[in-house]
């Protein structure tokens, strides 16, 4: 037997190097800090102050949130993340379902995010450039981000590390720039606001910006690759999520005093053109690599996330045994491959202008989704710390859960309908997971 700080083998057995606080930290803010905080500002503009507030009250929902993973993940320390909770309190057929609908959203959700960061690269191509190439560049994007995948988990960890890097840096140097312009004169509400409660404002704004923070619970799927889980990923969880909620409530207002509340609500790019506002019109060139490297880590952190999600479900018996097939280097390959073939045809169907346009769409059910497994898991949360009487936990798992069931209730129709559609498609499912089970 032989060991080092390096590898550990016994045998025929063969284990790579876990990831580290690192690159879980590398995770939790790369799965999180993504588009949204290029397009938020915008979207929160007309609502002057409430839109600063909005964002401060969304961070403290999702540090709650933060709390629920932290605990459940020291407590079940298990590949999977949220199925895995919910499985050892409510049962399989919950379990099922929970990571069945959490495993579909993510890698849809991962779709847009690529297609996100080759629009973003578009200064650098010619402007009468055919759609078809766009969808090359995204298909190579995807691969590459696949392979890494395919490869190793600790060379995805290694990936998300550096891409994190390169994405906090600009999200400490810009807003210090843009607030040496700062004019509060900028930030006010709009007229068609005026007249909206003060609760009312409040929950849009809030539910708005909570697009920001979805993704607070995907660190604790690769918890069967990272050393010591069960303190490793609790930690980087909560530091994490309170570090992603601070650069998201200084970069937000530093843009709004930037720019003047009608323009910045009309503006395509409000990082950009608060960028440029500054600092000159000969910066789009910088700001469309950062939009990729951020994009980037936040596809990696979802491809990981995806994979290892259907890799725990599979080891649960609650999907077929191929997707737990792993390389020597405890890749979930089989996972990985499957959920970007899944992708490819969102892709293809993007190119056309009319399905692009739903892109906004697949955003808005996919929050809702999260959501409820969020609310799932909270739920587990209370039924585990009320049976022992933790009266404190349980009041924060309730405080969570009334969070989430908030953020659900301020949400469309059609986007909650679309969201259970996907979850209960999983049916479809449960007759072939069922016999595979029995005959194991």
């Amino acid at each position: 037997m032989f060991y080092n700080r390096r590898f550990y083998k016994s045998g025929f057995l063969f284990m790579p190097k876990k990831m580290g606080f690192g690159a879980v930290l590398a995770i939790v803010f790369g799965s999180q800090i993504g588009s949204g905080i290029f397009v938020l500002p915008a979207t929160l503009a007309p609502f002057g102050m409430y839109g600063v507030w909005g964002w401060g009250i969304a961070g403290a929902g999702a540090i709650l949130l933060a709390f629920v993973f932290a605990e459940l993940c020291s407590r079940f320390p298990k590949t999977g993340g949220p199925h895995v909770y919910v499985r050892h309190v409510f049962g399989r057929t919950a379990a099922f379902f929970t990571g069945w609908t959490y495993w579909l959203v993510s890698w849809t959700s991962t779709s847009v995010v690529i297609i996100a960061a080759v629009v973003g690269l578009s200064p650098f191509f010619p402007a009468d450039l055919p759609s078809f190439f766009y969808l090359i560049f995204e298909t190579v994007f995807l691969l590459v981000i696949a392979a890494i995948n395919c490869r190793s988990v600790n060379l995805a960890g290694r990936v998300e590390s550096f891409l994190a890097l390169l994405k906090l840096i600009p999200f400490v140097i810009v807003p210090a720039i843009l607030f040496c312009n700062f004019n509060s004169g900028n930030i006010a509400i709009a007229p068609q606001y005026s007249d909206f409660s003060f609760v009312k404002l409040v929950v849009i704004v809030t539910a708005e910006s909570f697009w920001g923070f979805i993704g607070v619970e995907c660190a604790t799927a690769p918890a069967g690759a990272v050393e010591n889980p069960s303190k490793t990923i609790p930690r980087a969880i909560i530091i994490g999520t309170c570090g992603v909620a601070l650069v998201y409530f200084f970069n937000n207002l530093a843009v709004m005093g930037v720019i003047p509340e009608n323009i910045l609500a009309e503006s395509k790019s409000p990082y950009a053109d608060a960028v440029n506002t500054v600092l000159g019109k000969n910066l789009s060139m910088v700001i469309s690599a950062v939009t990729f490297i951020i994009m980037a880590g936040t596809a990696n952190a979802w491809t990981l996330a995806s994979a290892q999600t259907s890799l725990g479900l599979a080891q649960n018996g609650l999907l077929p045994a191929f997707f737990a097939k792993k390389n020597k280097e405890s890749a979930p390959y089989v996972s990985v491959l499957i959920s970007t073939l899944g992708m490819i045809p969102i892709l293809v169907l993007s190119q056309n202008h009319s399905l692009s346009e739903q892109i906004n769409s697949i955003i808005g059910f996919s929050v809702e989704v999260f959501l409820m497994v969020y609310a799932v898991c909270c739920a587990a949360f209370i039924k585990i710390n009320a049976g022992e009487r933790k009266i404190a936990k349980t009041f924060l798992g309730i405080t969570a859960f009334v969070f989430c069931i908030i953020m659900i209730a301020n949400s469309s129709l059609q986007s909650v309908i679309t969201a259970f559609a996907l979850a209960a498609a999983g049916v479809f499912m449960t007759p072939f997971i069922k016999r595979k089970t029995s005959e194991r």
